[in-house]
């Protein structure tokens, strides 16, 4: 085919040249932690207590977001669907062994070792979760090469921002509302702005879906949707914590389900339900109860979230991307601002006002358990007293709840200023010419870096380059 692209050299380079460095860091820095060394086990440990048996099912439930909720998701355009689901697999895996590194050296640092185990797996997950929401803002205008640069440079970006956000500023933050949504969305955003590309405003020929890659896209978000009560509450407290954030991401995404059905009725031409909302917009209550999951915000809270979550995702498709990619160079494909950006702000201004509203009366001494900033100080003998009631509990910072609200907005700025910044300078690396870039006529087709089976149909281009069409790509969002 014309204008073709030949990953013979770039990503076999790529790999290795990062194979090598991983092979090499993981061998000086990383070893096993405390309940992964055979040699710290004795009569008196219980087998049984290992953190395997607590950490395992969230590792797993978040294993199948990650590379069949994603990856079939992102397989809704008719002639991407390998690089949709493929190139997802590539990115995720690749960014969950290089955030085992990155984070490691932040967080699980000790001794001059990464001490690795399953929870480091759990939040290198949650780190490949950000690059891959990033990559829904330039799917199918990337190659795999470019793709793993993305992920090379944001996942460092990402744990220093994490690292910076959770021991400076000190947030409460349970369901990765403001370090994961927030930041992949913005930093997707400054990627593709940096990638913009004139004529896909106009759409593209093979911009298009299908019956059968809608079915597949519809299957990614049933899995995401039926998971997601573990992503919200994988990293929580154990117990009374985890139980409500597991009840109230369920119930946020249980009204922003009928909720989106109800609006794509409403606002379809013809009254019929729209496949891009379906896929998209029904998760939303997903993103919107993060921030306050864990907290005592009340059922009725949790549902009105998901309701709130779901119009602004559902307006945002319709109004905000196509205002974006024509009068603010922004081509986000897949929507992402609306799904994570815009709940994400939702979310975060709920969890302030959660902040403000929380009292002893409300929490008992718990309080200072969930909210551990606001926990007094080392010395404080209102510590001895509550240490008492909670053994175990942490010295805390003394704050007041206005005081660990204004730090939850100081962590919203830094969070999106530092993954704005973040994706402009990645998106200026990924326009190097040597990372095997599609043109803009080989966008969206998987013609360009697989072998495909001889079943695969091309269709002939409805518009041309050239001349002015009358698709409109945000039609085919996700």
């Amino acid at each position: 085919m014309k204008d073709s692209v030949s990953l013979k050299v770039s990503l076999p380079v790529f790999v290795l040249v990062f194979e090598v460095i991983i092979i090499a860091l993981y061998a000086v820095f990383v070893t096993y932690d405390d309940d992964t060394n055979a040699k710290l086990q004795n009569n008196e440990t219980s087998p049984m207590e290992n953190s395997l048996y607590r950490d395992y099912p969230y590792f797993a439930d978040v294993q199948v977001m990650i590379f069949i909720g994603f990856g079939c998701l992102l397989a809704f355009f008719r002639f991407y669907g390998f690089g949709g689901m493929v190139f997802n697999f590539l990115t995720a895996t690749f960014a969950i062994q290089w955030a085992i590194l990155m984070q490691g050296f932040f967080q699980f640092y000790y001794d001059g070792k990464i001490h690795l185990g399953v929870i480091n797996l759990v939040n290198a997950e949650f780190a490949c979760a950000v690059v891959l929401i990033s990559f829904g803002a330039v799917l199918g205008k990337t190659s795999p090469v470019q793709l793993l640069v993305m992920a090379s440079l944001e996942i460092p970006i990402f744990a220093v921002t994490e690292w910076a956000v959770l021991k400076y500023i000190r947030i409460n933050d349970a369901g990765g509302t403001i370090l994961i949504h927030i930041f992949a969305c913005y930093f997707g955003l400054g990627v593709t702005f940096m990638l913009y590309r004139p004529s896909l405003n106009d759409g593209h020929a093979k911009e298009i879906t299908s019956y059968h890659s809608d079915i597949l896209s519809v299957m990614g978000t049933l899995f995401l949707w039926v998971f997601w009560p573990s992503f919200n509450s994988a990293l929580t407290f154990k117990g009374d914590d985890q139980h409500r954030a597991i009840l109230h991401t369920f119930i946020g995404l249980s009204s922003s389900t009928i909720t989106a059905f109800a609006l794509s009725a409403l606002f379809n031409k013809r009254g019929k339900l729209t496949m891009a909302d379906i896929q998209n917009v029904t998760l939303a209550g997903g993103v919107t109860v993060g921030a306050s999951v864990d907290m005592m915000i009340s059922p009725v809270a949790a549902y009105a979230l998901g309701v709130m979550g779901c119009t602004a995702c559902f307006f945002g498709y319709k109004y905000l991307t196509p205002f974006m990619a024509y009068r603010m160079r922004i081509q986000d494909q897949c929507g992402i601002h609306n799904l994570h950006g815009l709940t994400g702000i939702i979310s975060a201004t709920a969890g302030i006002c959660a902040i403000l509203l929380a009292t002893e009366e409300t929490y008992g001494p718990s309080m200072y358990q969930i909210f551990s900033h606001r926990a007094p100080p080392e010395g404080d003998p209102q510590l001895l007293e509550l240490q008492k009631v909670i053994p175990g509990l942490k010295p805390g910072l003394g704050r007041t709840a206005r005081e660990q609200a204004l730090y939850q907005v100081a962590a919203v700025f830094t969070t999106i200023g530092a993954s704005t910044v973040g994706g402009l300078l990645t998106g200026l690396v990924m326009k190097f010419p040597s990372l095997a870039s599609p043109s803009d006529k080989n966008c969206f087709n998987d013609e360009l870096f697989f072998e495909l089976p001889s079943d695969f149909s091309s269709v002939e281009a409805p518009l041309t380059y050239e001349g002015k069409g009358q698709m409109n790509p945000m039609d085919t969002k996700v």
